[in-house]
């Protein structure tokens, strides 16, 4: 068993797909070790001179979402998957902005999140110094999007295209597949197709 990192931010659609599928592979009984971790592609890509985004009280709406996922994730962890996927398919199936606490509130409620308990945390400031400190650690691993693989102390960017589909199977090999390439083929820098698929 492989053990890894995997970043996201529900606001790209890449990183939806992939933790779709990972999620899909979880829940068919995938014997995957992963930690999911918070990165923010508001800070990637803010202006030399502008504050942090954690500390910035004009990007909340860029982190709400986060910060949420972040406190299910830490404190009712027996939620995070169901809030993980559901997060994800509200912004990008739905399209639902999550930019509000109220957003995110009505996508977790039905999932028997303690709403409350969020709430304190994010006002608490907590997930934000979490979102703080990964974003620093990937930084050592010239991490600059996501999703992020972290195998080790080797860092891979991956954008995979489609989400999953009732072949769980499928989904359980293509993420071995990925970390098989990523922790054996390290030689590999770079792998793109010129043209999106047909």
């Amino acid at each position: 068993m492989t053990a890894f990192e995997l970043s996201f931010d529900y606001r790209c659609p890449f990183a939806k797909n992939i933790h779709l599928h990972v999620l899909t592979a979880l829940r068919a009984g995938a014997d995957f070790d992963v930690t999911f971790v918070p990165w923010t592609l508001s800070q990637g890509h803010r202006h030399e001179g502008e504050p942090d985004v954690w500390d910035d009280p004009t990007r909340e709406a860029d982190l709400i979402a986060l910060a949420a996922g972040v406190s299910v994730r830490d404190q009712q962890p027996e939620h995070f998957l169901a809030a993980h996927e559901a997060l994800f398919r509200a912004r990008h199936e739905q399209f639902i902005r999550l930019a509000t606490f109220d957003e995110v509130a009505t996508v977790l409620e039905p999932l028997g999140v303690d709403i409350a308990m969020v709430r304190e945390d994010i006002a608490s400031r907590r997930p934000y110094r979490e979102i703080k400190a990964s974003y620093e650690r990937f930084a050592t691993v010239e991490a600059f999007g996501v999703p992020t693989f972290v195998v080790g102390s080797d860092a891979t960017f991956v954008r995979y295209m489609d989400p999953p589909t009732a072949d769980a199977d499928a989904s359980i090999r293509l993420i071995d597949s990925l970390l098989t390439l990523i922790a054996h083929q390290p030689q590999l820098n770079e792998f793109k197709h010129t043209r999106l698929p047909a």
